[in-house]
């Protein structure tokens, strides 16, 4: 049976030195890769692209669909996992619900990741 990973909450920016600074802690190893497998698919990279590209800062489910060529409700699922990695937020206003990227998880992010840190 394979094993599980423990749930943690990755909702907040990533707060860990940089991947060069010194060897990872576990749980910051563990934090660091939620979030990238969250990005480790095509369309999400896709998605992302396209909310941090979004003109009025915030795009439609209803209009991401047609972007990526996929039902609503898979860009839902989508996008639901990338708001657990807390890389997107959303809001509902009415019937539809806008999503809009989290700039300062996905620059807490690059930092991380950045080679030459120090």
């Amino acid at each position: 049976m394979p094993k599980s990973l423990p749930v943690i909450d990755v909702s907040a920016p990533i707060c860990c030195a940089p991947l060069s600074a010194e060897p990872i802690e576990e749980d910051a190893a563990l934090e660091l890769a939620l979030r990238l497998k969250a990005l480790a698919d095509p369309v999400r990279v896709r998605l992302l692209s396209i909310l941090l590209t979004a003109q009025a800062g915030e795009v439609c489910t209803c209009d991401l669909a047609p972007a990526v060529s996929l039902t609503e409700a898979t860009v839902s699922h989508h996008l639901t996992q990338l708001r657990r990695a807390g890389l997107v937020e959303s809001r509902r206003q009415g019937m539809n619900v806008y999503h809009h990227a989290r700039t300062d998880s996905l620059e807490a992010l690059r930092q991380v990741l950045m080679p030459n840190c120090c």
